[in-house]
């Protein structure tokens, strides 16, 4: 559809010794703005899922529950299983 579109927008001069038109740098910027806008948008992506998995990784399995508890993943029942788990666990690992 761009392409089309860029197409039509492009030719609309006349064509003189292999010329292009004088809408080809119109289409051309629109292409360099989309192309960058992807990359840029693609760039900070990449960086904030890196961040919040660090973030993620940092977090101890008692603040992984809590989180999953708060967003409503698990119901409460869940919860106190395996926070009791996690807190058993725990108490082993400290003997």
């Amino acid at each position: 559809m761009f392409y089309a579109l860029s197409t039509v927008i492009a030719d609309s001069g006349h064509m003189f010794d292999n010329d292009l038109g004088d809408g080809w740098w119109i289409a051309m910027m629109i292409g360099m703005i989309v192309f960058w806008a992807l990359v840029i948008l693609g760039g900070a992506w990449v960086v904030r899922s890196v961040i919040l998995s660090r973030k993620e990784e940092q977090q101890g399995p008692l603040e992984i529950l809590d989180r999953r508890f708060a967003e409503g993943e698990i119901d409460e029942d869940e919860y106190q299983k395996r926070r009791a788990a996690i807190e058993s666990r725990a108490g082993q690992k400290g003997s």
